[in-house]
């Protein structure tokens, strides 16, 4: 059985017992989420699309950990101008590890 669900913009397909990464999520270490934004529901040949979600589907998922990716270093220059820019950006994550999907 697996789940497309939207979060933080993006869709991810996730099954019971897999671990993902996610934007951030407020909650602490252990705390417990329901993801309802579910776009679609497979159990083998049964399939339920929602318009846009399917009605009464959750995901109940578990939060592993709260941190920041690795930095990235945005650089800006114009020639001939003497300007240039270096900012560093880490962008703010949450794991989580699938516990059920239930309709």
């Amino acid at each position: 059985m697996y789940a497309i669900i939207r979060t933080g913009g993006k869709q991810y397909q996730v099954a019971a017992g897999e671990r993902l990464r996610v934007e951030k999520l407020i909650g602490e270490v252990g705390d417990t989420v329901d993801l309802d934004d579910v776009l679609l529901v497979a159990d083998g040949e049964d399939v339920k699309v929602g318009r846009p979600v399917v009605d009464g589907a959750r995901v109940t998922a578990q939060i592993i950990e709260q941190g920041k990716d690795k930095k990235i270093i945005v650089f800006k220059k114009k020639k001939r101008k003497g300007y240039s820019l270096r900012k560093g950006h880490r962008q703010p994550f949450t794991a989580l590890e699938i516990k059920e999907i239930s309709l």
